[in-house]
């Protein structure tokens, strides 16, 4: 029996719910729906991003919504367009069944002529956002006077965003008897003031503890030099072949400057702010989702309508000035139950908002060092190994094959793997040759870590290699648990856990080493044996207090005349001269034409101009704080 029945709902809902795939309602929705159904109520729910908060409301809102009566009957403000128009569609797929209901969205950029037409014709629910919606009010191009229900989704972000005074007045013009519903992952004071004079004696639902961060995100922070943050955030992407993530800056300017340094070299990139127009914004939008763009580099503002489930990472290339803003950072991934990480690049001066954040989220930060390139030439290996395995042949290649057979017959089965895996290494470790050390010491959080010994002085520790992660649900807290218990070890006695999609690395003191290698390699986790080999790098385990890099590099300087390039294929890495490293979509290897990224959004540079130096300089990490955002 499909759980969503038992929230009250009625069959063309759930008919929908059905054709959504949906099975088990979210915390959010289990605790909001029935409540909203039984009676007229204020309510304040207090749930992070990425919970269902949409379904909990909408449901409610299209079983109350009269469909006979064309006049508007409620209103959604959403804090951008983004989220409007996300809100609209899916309010619109939940309705489907329901005859008569009309759903238009109301935001800027759009005709505010077509969209007052589309109201004229009759909207029982309004989407908008707070600037375009006040407009509509002042030209007297829609009437809120009679609705029934208003929700405030994202409400501390509305007003993180600047929009007080117009929710203030837009409010001001419904009636006093309509049903309020506030959504939002934070309370803070202006939420509260909101709530306090248009909300008369509101239910209030919490899912988790009220400001905390989401159980499905794990988080880290990389400590680096100001000048490092760039090829910090380089490497932390080389050492996730299969990232697909968010990455935030503060500034508009920052951010078009961090995308167009990845672009050109050679990654997958692309910049989202409020500069940008609708059509480039959606365009952006359209190629993320597609997962054409690995690296979706924004601002808080802009990001607000992203709503992908399967982000594997959030990057914070720069802490947001306001340190709750890193709530809504960090829940664009590990979303709709999937696993995600969470990532901080910091600086030493801004190292005591670690310790701030912890607090707001109930979480702890796992310090980590920038991946080395011997760690990372054997991660890309591994991927392209475990992507070779994985790749669907095409029979068509069948015809070649007498011919590829004639020019490979001489070498054995271990020289041709040898040779293929030499392609892609001997390029790639040439790349990384030439480095220096990008971490650096973390005096205020070592005292603090002195009672976990093993993992910060793991002296001759053991590295392994195990073939499952990501993909088998696990991130570097899940599989370090799965690992202690199924070898029955203590706490500390397993460190270093680093989780990729389709394998890990962890460490071990060497007594362990016999016992590691005995159990694992009899386990079977969902009828697949688990393989476990020793790995060839110490993954920095042979640190101390005193060199927390452990000899850990800064990747490529960009000095000689090869470099590798990513592959969108999966393929290896190849190089051509004087070439900076190319990262595609999915991930593979490298490739070396120049301006192959696409144009729209900015996501390309113009032809001829792939050797424009960017507008600021390599860190991009050191402008003034900027002042509150403008409404985007």
């Amino acid at each position: 029996m499909n759980k969503f029945e038992q929230l009250g709902l009625n069959e063309s809902l759930l008919k929908a719910i059905l054709d959504l795939g949906f099975e088990n309602p979210s915390e959010v929705q289990e605790k909001a729906i029935p409540l909203l159904l039984e009676k007229d109520t204020d309510m304040v729910a207090l749930a992070q991003t990425g919970t269902g908060k949409t379904a909990a409301f909408g449901f409610p809102l299209i079983q109350k919504i009269d469909a006979d009566n064309r006049n508007t009957q409620a209103l959604v403000l959403s804090p951008t367009r983004e989220l409007c128009l996300q809100i609209t569609n899916e309010l619109k797929n939940y309705s489907k069944y329901e005859k008569g209901i009309n759903v238009v969205a109301v935001y800027g950029g759009a005709s505010i002529t077509e969209q007052a037409r589309e109201i004229k014709r009759g909207a029982q629910i309004i989407v908008a956002t707070p600037g375009r919606m006040q407009d509509m009010i002042n030209r007297g191009l829609v009437n809120i006077k009679n609705i029934d229900y208003c929700v405030l989704d994202e409400a501390d972000e509305m007003l993180n965003m600047g929009f007080y005074e117009d929710i203030v007045s837009i409010l001001s013009d419904t009636p006093d008897e309509k049903s309020t519903w506030l959504f939002s992952a934070t309370m803070p004071q202006e939420v509260a003031r909101i709530a306090k004079q248009f909300m008369s004696e509101p239910v209030e639902i919490t899912v988790g503890t009220k400001n905390s961060g989401s159980a499905t995100v794990s988080h880290e922070f990389y400590l680096v030099n100001a000048r490092d943050r760039y090829e910090a955030l380089k490497r932390i992407a080389d050492a996730n072949p299969d990232i697909f993530s968010v990455v935030f800056c503060r500034t508009k300017r920052d951010t078009q400057a961090v995308a167009e340094k990845l672009i050109e070299d050679g990654y997958s990139a692309a910049a989202l702010h409020g500069d940008l127009s609708q059509a480039q914004r959606d365009g952006v939008m359209k190629s993320f989702r597609g997962r054409q763009i690995q690296m979706l580099v924004a601002t808080d503002v802009a990001a607000r309508g992203i709503d992908v489930d399967n982000v594997t990472h959030v990057v914070n290339y720069q802490l947001p000035d306001e340190i709750e803003t890193y709530n809504h950072r960090s829940g664009r991934t590990g979303r709709a139950g999937r696993l995600g990480t969470s990532i901080v690049i910091v600086t030493k001066s801004e190292l005591r908002k670690i310790s701030s954040i912890e607090r707001i989220i109930k979480q702890k930060f796992e310090e980590k060092a920038i991946p080395s390139g011997i760690e990372i030439c054997e991660i890309q290996l591994l991927h392209l190994a475990t992507k070779i395995k994985d790749t669907e042949v095409d029979h068509e290649i069948d015809n070649y094959l007498p011919a590829i057979n004639n020019v490979l017959e001489d070498l054995s089965k271990e020289e041709l793997i040898k040779k293929m895996v030499s392609v892609e290494f001997n390029r790639f470790i040439a790349y990384y040759k030439k480095n220096r050390d990008l971490s650096t010491q973390s005096g205020e959080r070592r005292e603090r870590n002195d009672s976990e010994p093993r993992e910060f002085n793991n002296n001759g520790a053991v590295r392994y290699f195990v073939n499952i992660g990501s993909r088998d649900n696990f991130d570097w807290m899940t599989l370090k648990d799965y690992l202690k218990e199924t070898l029955d070890l203590g706490r500390d006695d397993v460190f270093k856990v680093d989780v990729k999609e389709g394998f890990s690395f962890f460490n071990t003191d060497p007594e362990h080493t016999d016992k590691v290698m005995e159990v694992l390699n009899n386990v079977q986790l969902e009828g697949r044996r688990i393989n476990v080999e020793i790995s060839k790098n110490d993954g920095g385990g042979r640190r101390d207090h005193n060199n927390r890099g452990g000899g850990r590099s800064s990747g490529p300087r960009r000095e000689g005349s090869f470099a590798p390039r990513r592959e969108g294929s999966g393929g290896g890495f190849r190089s051509d001269r004087n070439s900076a490293p190319r990262r595609e979509s999915s991930g593979g290897g490298f490739r070396s034409e120049r301006n192959s990224a696409p144009k729209e959004g900015g996501f390309r540079r113009s032809e001829g101009s792939s050797d424009r130096a960017p507008r600021r300089s390599e860190s991009f990490g050191d402008s003034p704080r900027p002042r509150r955002p403008r409404r985007d």
